[in-house]
């Protein structure tokens, strides 16, 4: 049976950028749409000129625009999740929470990306400054990496006794529905993930894969749990699956490219 020619097909909503080499952004979140039976719609704010090996160039939407797309979805293919993932600018991050709020948008994924590969800032201190304020108390989660959840919090997060605090202070501090702190950047054969919601602390671990095919990670992982979260799924079974998802497309992935591959988004 083919999902959905028998029933309704839930949809979810990814704002984020385009990349061209298809590995991240709108073309990775889509891609894990499909493969959780969800029909996919985007609001695209940026647009990419990329591959394995890097950034060429990019353009942003214009906020206009960017509201348009926003508008439109919501009026007529009203999303059962959504998951936002890099906002860049202060005006972009205004520009979203308000429509959010207008359309009551929920649940709602938020993928906090600030941090390059490379260690580099990108994101300047006022868009952090309005994420934290705007964004994270509409989030029903979010999921920092370790460079992510320091920059949000103005501390260090390097282990997993620092991943629980954080998780706590972004839920309890800062207002987001729970909180997952990926670990992936903690040395160890071992890649441990904090979970927090409803007052409750959870580890998710799996083993460490030795591989450069790791592009659009987070953006894959933030995809899958707001395509559970759009077929019903509870937001705890959702995290689990995903990252359960999200171990077995890095282990599959097909080495694509001469720089970061991406996943096997059919895995």
């Amino acid at each position: 049976m083919t999902p959905g020619l028998h029933g309704p097909v839930p949809i979810a909503l990814t704002i984020a950028g385009s990349d061209s080499g298809g590995g991240a952004g709108i073309q990775a979140d889509l891609k894990t749409f499909q493969r959780f039976h969800v029909f996919g719609a985007s609001v695209i704010t940026a647009i990419t000129a990329q591959n394995t090996l890097g950034v060429a160039d990019w353009e942003p939407v214009s906020l206009a625009l960017v509201r348009a797309q926003l508008d439109a979805i919501a009026g007529d293919l009203r999303p059962a999740a959504l998951k936002s993932g890099m906002l860049g600018t202060v005006e972009l991050v205004h520009a979203i929470a308000e429509r959010l709020r207008t359309h009551e948008l929920t649940p709602y994924v938020i993928d906090p990306v600030m941090v390059a590969t490379s260690g580099d800032l990108l994101v300047n201190d006022g868009t952090v400054a309005a994420i934290r304020e705007h964004l994270l108390p509409l989030a029903t989660l979010v999921t920092p990496n370790l460079d992510e959840a320091q920059v949000l919090l103005g501390e260090p997060v390097r282990d997993v006794e620092s991943m629980e605090r954080a998780a706590r202070a972004l839920v309890h501090e800062h207002g987001a529905g729970a909180a997952l702190v990926k670990g992936g950047h903690l040395p160890g054969l071992e890649m441990v993930d904090v979970f927090y919601a409803d007052g409750t602390l959870e580890h998710f671990r799996h083993p460490r894969i030795e591989t450069t095919s790791l592009h659009g990670t987070g953006c894959t992982l933030s995809a899958a749990i707001t395509a559970h979260l759009a077929r019903g799924n509870s937001l705890r079974q959702s995290v689990r699956s995903s990252l359960d998802f999200v171990h077995r497309a890095i282990l599959t992935a097909p080495s694509l490219g001469s720089g970061h591959g991406p996943l096997n988004h059919w895995a």
